[in-house]
C-alpha cells in the first residue's frame, strides 16, 4: 500500500489493520488446504452439507469475483463460477482436481494482495462495482474495504466448516 503527503495516519492503520486480517485469514485457509488430504477434501463437512473439495472451489471462485468487484480486473478463474457458486454441491457436476483447484486458490490470492498492496487508503474508500453511484452516495460505508471485511467473514465461516473434517 501507498502513501502520500494526503493519507492520514489513521486512515493509513486502518486500511493496513484490514489488510492484515486478510493475509491472516487467507494463511489460515492455505495451513488448513496444505494439510488436507484430497481424500477428507471429497468428504461431507457434517451429513448432508458441502463436501471440502466443493467449499475449496466456492472459497476460489468467491475471491476472484473480488477483481472485477473492485475494479481490480478480470477474474482469473470464471469458469470457476457455474460449479462453485450458481450451482450446489453434489449437482453432478465435474469439479477440477483438488491439486488444481488448490493451485487456483493460491494464484487468486496472490494476485488480489498485488493489488491490494497498491491502493492508496482513500481508493479502498471508494465505492465498488455492484453499487450505483446514487445508492454510495447514500451508503458510503458499502465501499471497497467493506468488501474485504465480508470476505473475511465469509473465509472464517467456511474455515469452521472445513474443520469438521479432521
Amino acid at each position: 500500500m501507498k502513501s502520500n503527503a494526503q493519507t492520514s495516519p489513521e486512515s493509513l492503520l486502518f486500511v493496513h489493520t484490514v489488510l492484515k486480517a486478510w493475509e491472516t485469514q487467507v494463511n489460515r485457509m492455505n495451513d488448513f488446504f496444505d494439510n488436507a488430504s484430497d481424500d477428507e477434501l471429497m468428504q461431507e463437512v457434517s451429513p448432508e452439507r458441502n463436501r471440502g473439495i466443493y467449499l475449496l472451489g466456492h472459497l476460489t471462485a468467491v475471491n476472484d469475483g473480488i477483481m472485477p468487484l473492485l475494479g481490480l480486473g478480470e477474474k482469473l478463474y470464471p469458469h470457476l463460477e457455474v460449479p462453485f457458486i450458481s450451482t450446489p454441491d453434489k449437482s453432478g457436476l465435474e469439479f477440477p482436481p483438488p491439486n488444481v483447484l488448490r493451485q487456483y486458490w493460491l494464484d487468486v490470492n496472490e494476485k488480489l494482495m498485488e493489488h491490494f498492496v497498491r491502493l492508496e487508503p482513500a481508493e479502498w474508500l471508494a465505492k465498488h462495482a455492484a453499487i450505483s453511484a446514487e445508492d454510495f452516495a447514500k451508503e458510503p460505508h458499502r465501499n471497497r474495504l467493506n468488501v474485504i471485511i465480508a470476505r473475511i467473514t465469509h473465509m472464517h465461516y467456511h474455515l469452521g466448516q472445513l474443520i469438521f473434517l479432521r
